[in-house]
């Protein structure tokens, strides 16, 4: 059966066959001008004349002949490709990666069709059927966090006629090469496929060193190509070197409460902080078993950042760290600071012995209703065991010590694969006539509130064994661990309100920041970038009660005056709670979930 490119070629041919050939050229001679058409030939150029009357005609059929032969080129390079088409199909040439189409692909991805899509989703549509070219798309994120998801959704989504050209191709081993990917790709060109999904790209070794090539070759010959994978910080390296300009990222490790309860239907602020991180509805990513979370730790996050420096510059990357790298600790610090998340990035917090602020800071509850059992507590004997557990060395423990310089490569790293955002934290002090800022600090916040949650439940568990704590009674037992619990999710709901708020108002708009006074603090200020300044200020309690010592601190209006001369009229003060919206007096109580559900709504 002839090819609808033949016949075009047919058709082109036949018409060239009755248009003039050559050139037009003009020449002057006794005043007058002279118009001939110059055709080359075997032994030169021969010169026909051309009639005034004929001029224009002859010039438009040239043109078109042309236009014509340009055309019969392209079809020429379109015939012999599917030629090379055929031809493969009878030789039924082998892949070398795993490549799956069709049928197969139907039924791979038919589930992930029937699961609410994340808002992300709308940004990964735009570029596979948009007019992008040059450029390939990436799925950066942790483990669990939906990428393999949203590449099925959308090819389940798709029309017969782009589902016919769609291939997804799983990078399933370490050791698969860009030289065999690019042999499978060469080979989808020519069949026809024009949307290649490649799911775990990062376990190619030389992915990050190579990677211009799918841009530069395949994307520029109009391929739409989606890259995801387990080493999401190899794709932030490549896009400085590789796929620097040539590549658009999303994100999906940030999953902010509104997508936890609209795309997984689990409500309530207790529950995101238990479970929250991963698109995981059950928690089994960090809370089926206590080993669950170290084993996220050690092959999302630690693996994730070795294995991309070890194929970043053949290993020349690691820069400070490669001593650790070599002694094999490096998964142990990083270990440490993900535990030790809430806190500063500093050399002390690797050095310095394992203690967790969740129990000093848990202490202080019961301490404050004339108990003591946290202090009477073996604390020593209770970080010992958490320790051990998490397997984190003390500093005569390591052979190579950690230098600041070393904490804080670890923490750039942490922060390239979104896993921790630094929230800023500013003091004021009264001055005559106003306010002076005394400093700016930062309070860094976990992105994934269930990793944080389950080392903090496990150092409750470890609890059990202390001597101290073993005289209480069952019932003693258990209201101790639900108090310190509940410090702890006091303290995260806190930190969640502040990260989403700060994610989810543009930066050009309106600082969001906690805000410390020489006593007590606001937990978050909006300050508004207008003429003239505004701000809103937040408590933020854990508590679905109203109570009057929730806001004391905005209705002191000392701090109020101070805060108003350095940021502008205070627009609203709220408390955000657990409890229903309501009003009480001057000030607003908002419903925690209600607030989160609200944000980054257009």
């Amino acid at each position: 059966m002839e090819s609808e490119t033949s016949k075009e070629i047919a058709t082109v041919r036949e018409e060239l066959f009755g248009l003039p050939q050559g050139n037009m050229v003009k020449k002057n001679a006794n005043g007058k001008t002279y118009y001939y058409r110059r055709i080359k030939t075997e032994n030169g150029f021969v010169e026909i004349p051309v009639e005034p009357s004929e001029l224009e005609d002859v010039r438009e059929k040239i043109s078109r002949r042309r236009t014509l032969e340009k055309r019969l080129k392209e079809l020429s390079a379109i015939s012999a490709a599917e030629d090379a088409s055929v031809k493969l199909r009878k030789e039924n040439t082998e892949y070398m990666t795993e490549i799956v189409t069709g049928y197969e692909l139907a039924d791979m991805t038919e589930k992930a069709g029937h699961f609410v899509k994340r808002e992300c989703y709308e940004k990964l549509s735009e570029f596979v059927y948009g007019d992008e070219r040059c450029r390939v798309f990436i799925l950066y994120g942790l483990r669990r966090t939906g990428k393999t998801t949203l590449m099925w959704q959308l090819i389940d989504d798709m029309t017969d006629d782009y589902f016919e050209r769609c291939a997804y191709i799983k990078i399933a081993r370490h050791g698969v090469t860009l030289a065999e990917l690019n042999h499978d790709l060469k080979i989808l060109r020519v069949r026809g496929f024009r949307y290649i999904f490649v799911d775990e790209a990062t376990f190619m070794d030389d992915f990050i060193d190579g990677a211009s090539l799918l841009s530069d070759i395949y994307a520029a010959g109009g391929m739409k190509i989606v890259l995801s994978g387990t080493d999401s910080l190899g794709f932030e390296l490549s896009a400085d070197e590789e796929l620097y300009d040539r590549c658009s990222f999303l994100h999906t490790t940030f999953i902010p409460y509104r997508e936890f309860e609209g795309v997984l239907g689990v409500k309530g602020i207790d529950e995101y902080i238990r479970f929250g991180g991963t698109m995981s509805p059950s928690g089994t990513n960090y809370n089926g078993d206590a080993t669950e979370t170290k084993k996220y730790v050690d092959t999302a996050i630690a693996e994730n950042i070795q294995n991309s420096l070890r194929n970043y510059e053949h290993g020349g990357h690691f820069r400070h760290l490669w001593d650790l790298y070599q002694q094999g600790e490096l998964t142990s610090a990083i270990n440490r600071v993900v535990e030790d998340m809430n806190h500063r990035f500093t050399v002390d917090v690797l050095t310095r012995r394992f203690v967790s602020h969740d129990l000093a800071s848990s202490a202080q509850i019961p301490r404050k209703r004339g108990d003591d059992i946290l202090d009477r507590v073996d604390r020593e004997a209770v970080t010992e065991r958490l320790r051990k557990f998490l397997d984190i060395l003390n500093p005569e423990e390591r052979m190579v010590s950690v230098t600041e310089v070393e904490a804080e490569e670890i923490g750039q790293y942490l922060r390239l694969l979104d896993l921790v955002y630094d929230i800023e934290v500013r003091t004021l002090r009264e001055m005559r006539g106003g306010a002076s800022s005394a400093g700016r600090l930062s309070l860094t916040v976990v992105s994934q509130p269930g990793l944080r949650y389950a080392q903090a439940g496990a150092l409750v568990d470890a609890l059990t064994g202390d001597e101290t704590f073993d005289e209480l009674s069952g019932d003693e037992k258990a209201a101790v661990r639900e108090l310190m619990l509940d410090e702890i999710r006091g303290r995260m709901t806190e930190e969640i309100v502040l990260l989403e708020t700060r994610l989810a108002v543009p930066k050009d708009e309106a600082d969001v920041f906690k805000l410390q006074f020489e006593r007590g603090e606001f937990d978050m200020v909006v300050a508004y970038k207008t003429t003239p300044r505004t701000c809103r200020i937040y408590e933020v309690k854990h508590s679905d009660k109203i109570v009057p010592e929730q806001y004391r601190h905005l209705a002191d209006e000392t701090k109020c005056r101070l805060t108003e001369f350095a940021y502008g009229k205070i627009l609203g003060r709220y408390v955000i709670y657990r409890g229903k919206s309501a009003e009480e007096g001057s000030i607003s109580y908002v419903n925690v979930e209600e607030y989160l559900c609200s944000l980054g709504r257009k």
